[in-house]
């Protein structure tokens, strides 16, 4: 298996790349930064191509038009071998991922007092980007989460008819030709229509099949075709349960197909929230799909969604156990031993990982190992949490409270606005709040297709010290709420191992610098400061500060990014 990580100093300069789902994080360091310095510009070689080509800057240090506020349109109009870029780090995520090598040449630029740009040192470095992260064990999948983008209004030219507008329609909505839904729903889609198309084509398969929402049609049609080699357990609760929902829909063709004694509406005592596939073969369980995406326009088009693929006859086999007490006794589920402690499935050369299923008894069985790991981070702390908010008490949601007064390093990311903004002792932000950013968006972000109504931002994750041994993904369907774990039927998962974490890790810097350089483009509208969107030139010139100082403050969180990912 190729490294997932790959770095080189010289001289003081560091840079550091890591392998990512279809990306990659390159970090950058400086030890003692010139005053000329003025940033780094990347460029990359992508498997088969003949040479390298720059990574794009949406900033430069002027603009053919009167002013920033102008010209600054969202797009990544600049390579960076003319506008460098004035951070510590970049996500590179190819337009058109391919299997195969892709190599990083980091530059320093430097300015000198005519204004002119001049290469200084430089540094080359490959890395692997396999699609799989532990051949024949895990597979991770993460949705591209970018119908509100500048990316989709630019390939699909911001068409809003790929989705229902109403989600019970789902099941005859006629969808669009095309790629599109292959982009939008990346490697969580690939994932996904893989699994149930082996399921579908091999007649010594059987599928068992939880679902939540369940709307898309291209995924009913295939469970269809399975007939009586499929189960299903489709949640019932709240909006599914009319006869008229896409759910009770689906649920009566797939007894059409499969036998009506095969398919079962339920929602423990509160929801039946997993989303979860499990393939058999003489009725011995093989594989397993789980995580946070529905099987639905939204979760697959719209929301950044996660999906993992466990090809473990023992991980598989904690599922089946869960998914029999569903079908055949939902209400004592609580009671059964499944629901009462952590799962361990350890595969020789591969990573040791944890399953909990709820509903169970009490929420700090599956909360408390998160809040812990959250409490005893030292490096770093990473989340996005669809429904945190939501959270008033519990393990996790104290746990996430106290990163206020901890020094390290810590983005989140939730979808709703409450009193969930985390500042550090510096003065600097831990969490973004995506139903914020919506709606202060500047232009050209507000000509963006809103992806329709509902949240955009659905995965339930967790990171901690993703770049030591000790690296920690917690994941699944689960809320991470009290009432979720006392009430849903649910998985969580905890994976401990710095290659999935470090996946993850990059997600979560994926969405969040997605969503942050709205803020940026807002605070220049509102101040009308063109600054704010031009890239600075060398204190002897602009008569300011040098760009990177901030970066340099001792224990701030600005430090602690730049160090973290080059070394």
């Amino acid at each position: 298996m190729a490294e997932f990580t790959n770095s080189k100093t010289v001289d003081g300069f560091s840079v550091k790349l890591w392998r990512g789902e279809r990306m990659a994080l390159i970090g950058m360091d400086v030890d003692d930064p010139e005053p000329d310095f003025v940033g780094f510009s990347i460029e990359v070689q992508s498997p088969g191509s003949d040479g390298f080509q720059p990574l794009r800057n949406r900033l430069a240090f002027s603009y053919p038009k009167s002013s920033a506020l102008k010209s600054v349109d969202g797009y990544r109009n600049f390579p960076s071998t003319e506008a460098p870029f004035q951070k510590f780090r970049w996500v590179h995520f190819p337009y058109n991922p391919t299997d195969g090598d892709y190599t990083y040449r980091v530059t320093k630029q430097h300015m000198k007092a005519d204004g002119v740009l001049i290469a200084g040192a430089s540094i080359t470095l490959d890395i692997t980007l396999d699609v799989v992260i532990y051949d024949g064990f895990l597979d991770v999948g993460f949705t591209r989460n970018y119908a509100s983008s500048q990316a989709y209004a630019d390939k699909y030219g911001n068409n809003p008819k790929i989705i229902p507008t109403d989600a019970d329609t789902g099941l005859d909505f006629k969808k669009v030709k095309g790629d599109v839904y292959e982009w939008l729903g990346f490697e969580a889609y690939q994932l996904i229509m893989d699994f149930l198309t082996d399921a579908a084509g091999d007649e010594t398969l059987e599928l068992d099949f939880f679902a939540y929402d369940l709307n898309e049609p291209d995924i009913v049609a295939l469970l269809e075709r399975i007939g009586p080699r499929l189960r299903a357990v489709i949640d019932d609760s709240g909006d599914h349960k009319p006869n008229t929902s896409a759910e009770s829909q689906a649920a009566a063709r797939l007894a059409q197909s499969a036998g009506q004694d095969r398919v079962k509406r339920m929602h423990f005592s509160g929801l039946q929230h997993n989303k979860v596939l499990i393939a058999k073969r003489n009725s011995e369980p093989q594989k397993v799909l789980l995580g946070s995406t529905n099987f639905s326009f939204r979760g697959l088009y719209i929301q950044a969604n996660n999906a993992l693929v466990f090809r473990s006859p023992e991980a598989a086999g904690l599922f089946e156990e869960v998914f029999e007490l569903a079908f055949s006794n939902p209400k004592g589920f609580n009671a059964q031993p499944i629901a009462q402690q952590w799962h361990l499935v350890q595969v020789e050369g591969k990573p040791p990982v944890h399953f909990c299923f709820s509903p169970h008894k009490d929420a700090d069985l599956s909360l408390s190992p998160v809040g812990a790991a959250i409490d005893q981070a030292t490096s770093s702390v990473f989340f996005v949490i669809a429904f945190l908010n939501q959270a008033k008490t519990g393990a996790l949601r104290e746990a996430v409270d106290r990163l206020q007064d901890k020094a390290v390093f810590s983005y989140g990311i939730s979808d709703k606005k409450g009193a969930l903004e985390v500042k550090k002792p510096d003065g600097s932000l831990g969490i973004v709040d995506f139903k914020y950013l919506a709606a202060h968006t500047p232009e050209p972000f507000k000509s963006e297709w809103d992806g329709g109504s509902g949240i955009h931002e659905h995965d339930k994750f967790v990171v901690t010290d993703f770049n030591l041994p000790t690296a920690k993904v917690f994941t699944g369907s689960s809320n991470l709420s009290v009432s979720g774990e006392e009430k849903n039927g649910d998985n969580l998962v905890m994976i401990e191992d710095p290659r999935v974490a470090t996946s993850y890790a990059i997600e979560a810097l994926r969405i969040f610098d997605h969503l942050q350089f709205r803020t940026k483009m807002q605070g220049a509208a509102s101040t009308k400061d063109s600054g704010a969107l031009m890239l600075q030139k060398p204190a002897a010139i602009s008569g300011k500060a040098a760009w990177f100082e901030k970066f340099y403050v001792a224990d701030s969180q600005l430090e602690n990014d730049r160090k973290l990912f080059s070394h």
